[in-house]
């Protein structure tokens, strides 16, 4: 007879434990519709956790994050921020990773920084995060040319912009094409002396903010018309992404001098001189670029969203 009730108690155990977590039910709603007190329901839950017909995993994001974060640190070391899905409440995942990279952003700057950024959707997403400050002196630049020969998106003006309206500063703009036609004209240019100062100060920033892009052909580079087919052929063979318009493979050379001597803005080199060199990605098929800017010593300090990161550990 106690075999029976034992599993009587058993069934009714788990029928309120199906009530009650998988339909969201009640106690009293399920002590309604089984016809038995609420504390009857309360102990049949009990009895169904006691007796392993339920099991509770509590699953911390941010430990998760962390501990990709030490992994990926001591695989590359380099400082590294594993951002949870829906960071501060964020809908999208470009958004979560954004407002990560603004609030470590405004963390780390300091009165008297300098801060150099890239464009692009992913800088975009961070600096309109970007909330007002109080530290006075701060300049902002752009590190690469900014003007295009399309009419496609690239939030390079929105993107310094509202970096320097956040420090209550004139942004300190690069009004070129990224990439010239020819390198003959590209060196004229850098020889004025009003961009000549630009490019000194994109030097001289303790503070760098990028991504890098791909070389898929929906790529944001790909769309600006700057490349010939030919051009944009060889990139795609040879090149897994982009820094600066400065297109690598997969140890962070540079796979095209003849292309790169015609782009305007910082050297690779100069990212390794930087207090932050800070790397914003997200997308798994950034896997590779982000790997070769972290093999090459480009940046110090990686904030990536948590699939990317999972990959990187994996590379």
């Amino acid at each position: 007879m106690a075999e029976i009730r034992d599993v009587t108690k058993l069934k009714q155990s788990l029928q309120v434990a199906e009530l009650y977590y998988q339909d969201n039910l009640s106690q009293l709603q399920i002590s309604k519709q089984l016809g038995v007190s609420r504390p009857t329901v309360s102990r049949l839950i009990q009895y169904a956790k006691d007796n392993g017909l339920v099991k509770i995993q509590i699953i911390n994001p941010l430990v998760d994050s962390q501990v990709l974060g030490q992994q990926l640190a001591e695989k590359y070391g380099a400082q590294f921020h594993v951002v949870p899905n829906n960071y501060a409440g964020m809908a999208s995942l470009s958004d979560s990773v954004g407002k990560f990279a603004a609030d470590y952003l405004t963390s780390v700057v300091e009165p008297g920084d300098i801060i150099g950024i890239g464009w692009g959707h992913t800088i975009h997403a961070v600096t309109k995060q970007v909330e007002e400050q109080n530290a006075a002196g701060v300049q902002v630049v752009q590190l690469k040319g900014s003007i295009s020969h399309s009419q496609e998106k690239t939030w390079a003006y929105e993107s310094v912009n509202e970096l320097a309206r956040a420090y209550h500063t004139q942004p300190e703009y690069l009004p070129l094409p990224v990439i010239f036609d020819h390198k003959v004209t590209k060196d004229m240019v850098e020889s004025d002396r009003y961009i000549k100062s630009i490019l000194d100060l994109g030097r001289k920033a303790n503070v760098a903010l990028f991504t890098v892009g791909t070389v898929r052909s929906d790529a944001l580079i790909f769309q600006l018309g700057y490349f010939n087919k030919q051009e944009k052929a060889q990139l795609q063979k040879k090149a897994i992404g982009d820094v600066f318009s400065r297109f690598i493979d997969r140890d962070g050379k540079i796979v095209s001098q003849q292309i790169d001597d015609r782009t305007i803005g910082i050297q690779l080199d100069d990212l390794k001189t930087k207090k932050y060199a800070i790397l914003v990605a997200t997308g798994n098929r950034k896997v590779a670029g982000v790997h070769a800017v972290l093999k090459a010593n480009y940046t110090n300090c990686a904030i990536i969203d948590q699939s990317l990161a999972q990959l990187l550990l994996d590379y």
